[in-house]
C-alpha cells in the first residue's frame, strides 16, 4: 500500500481521528513517520494536560508498522509490550517521530534468521512546541520468519 494512502486512512481511524491524533508524515519508503496530537476537551485530562492514553496510542502502531512494510510477508510481526514514561505535563500541540534505521533492520533480521524470534525494542519520545521531553516511549515488536510448508524458515531468494 502507498505511505499516502495508509497515512489518510489512519487520520480517519477512529481511535486517531477522536483523540485528535494526526499522522503528519509517513515516508514513502516507510523508513519514518511524524505525529501531532493538539490539545483539544477532548483530549485533556481532568487537570487540563493531556490524556495520557492519547499520548501512548500517538506512538502505539508506529514501530510495528514500518517494520512490518520492510519484512514483507515472510516475516509475522507483532507488537509485544509496550512502556510509556510521563516527564513532564503535556500541553498544547506534542509530536513524536519514528526513524527505522538499517541498524534496526539488521538486528531484527539476525535474530529472526533460521526461524528464531527477535524481540527488539524501539525508543520514541513526546515532544511539545519548544522540542521538551513531554514522555518517553518503548515498544517491544516481536519477528520471526513464517515457516515455509515443510516445516522450516522461509529462505530470501
Amino acid at each position: 500500500m502507498k505511505a499516502s494512502r495508509l497515512r489518510r486512512g489512519m487520520n480517519l481511524w477512529p481511535p486517531f481521528l477522536f483523540a485528535g491524533i494526526r499522522v503528519v508524515e509517513l515516508s514513502d519508503d516507510y523508513r519514518y513517520a511524524r505525529v501531532r496530537l493538539r490539545m483539544r476537551p477532548w483530549n485533556r485530562n481532568y487537570v487540563g494536560t493531556h490524556f495520557g492514553g492519547s499520548l501512548f496510542a500517538m506512538t502505539d502502531p508506529f514501530w510495528m508498522l514500518l517494520l512490518l512494510h520492510h519484512l514483507k510477508r515472510d516475516h509475522v510481526v507483532w507488537d509485544k509490550a509496550g512502556e510509556i514514561e510521563f516527564v513532564k505535563p503535556g500541553r498544547g500541540t506534542v509530536h513524536a517521530e519514528f526513524r527505522l534505521t538499517d541498524e534496526h533492520l539488521a538486528e531484527v533480521r539476525s535474530l529472526a534468521e533460521d526461524g528464531g524470534k527477535a524481540l527488539v525494542w524501539f525508543t520514541a519520545d513526546v515532544v511539545d512546541a519548544a522540542g521538551e521531553v513531554v514522555a518517553r516511549t518503548r515498544k517491544q515488536v516481536y519477528a520471526r520468519r513464517k515457516k515455509s510448508l515443510d516445516g522450516g524458515a522461509l529462505r530470501a531468494v
